[in-house]
């Protein structure tokens, strides 16, 4: 029991690396998201095409060579990593694009008439998208964004194939070392359902919670 309890502790600290990967890579994809969301929607040319190009590169290519091509070809270019911050990159930049056309999607999901009041109160473009026509579009992404989430918390066991020792990892040095496949991949499997619980949960509250302040963002 004893011996057990150790490697517990193992899958423990991979759990940590998991939970510290999926925190970061979400503020990174959610940042992606709303930089590539409304470059798609600019009216500047350039500015659409270097959305455009970020968005299909990152959704038509595999996380897998993604993940590689940070870790191991970018310190060939002068740009050295270590595996937490190539995971971070890989894993942030892809479901950002993913996230990029909710955030399209949304803000092109709000009412005309939105946009009209803005312009009979005399607000920029900037000033009533900030104001009224992202608040609105908040809501609608929230439930995908609860899944772009958890989609990223899946896909952190991906890290293990460069040595980061997430919940993957550290379960199959358990495995290596007991010989025993059951335990450690069923808890980690019940670890990977609880911490995908506790995103739909939060992202449920921040839904409700939001949508109580929504009639004073209306105009």
């Amino acid at each position: 029991m004893t011996q057990w309890s150790g490697y517990f502790g193992l899958i423990f600290q991979g759990a940590l690396v998991t939970i510290e990967l999926t925190l970061m890579g979400s503020v990174l994809a959610l940042i992606m998201a709303f930089l590539a969301g409304m470059g798609r929607l600019s009216r500047f040319f350039v500015l659409r095409a270097l959305a455009t190009a970020y968005i299909e590169f990152f959704r038509g290519t595999s996380i897998f060579v993604q993940l590689f091509f940070a870790y191991f070809v970018l310190p060939l270019l002068g740009l050295e990593l270590t595996p937490l911050q190539a995971g971070v990159l890989a894993l942030g930049l892809n479901v950002g694009a993913y996230a990029a056309e909710v955030v399209r999607g949304a803000v092109q999901s709000i009412g005309r008439e939105q946009h009209e009041a803005c312009i009979a109160l005399n607000l920029g473009r900037w000033q009533g998208m900030r104001h009224v026509i992202l608040p609105q579009a908040f809501l609608v992404m929230l439930p995908t964004f609860g899944n772009n989430a958890i989609e990223l918390l899946k896909a952190t066991s991906v890290v293990s194939l460069i040595s980061l020792a997430d919940l993957t990892f550290q379960a199959q040095v358990v495995r290596a070392q007991t010989g025993n496949t059951m335990v450690p991949f069923t808890t980690i499997l019940i670890v990977y359902f609880i911490l995908s619980l506790l995103i739909s949960w939060g992202v449920r509250s921040l839904e409700r919670r939001m949508a109580r302040g929504l009639d004073g963002v209306r105009v």
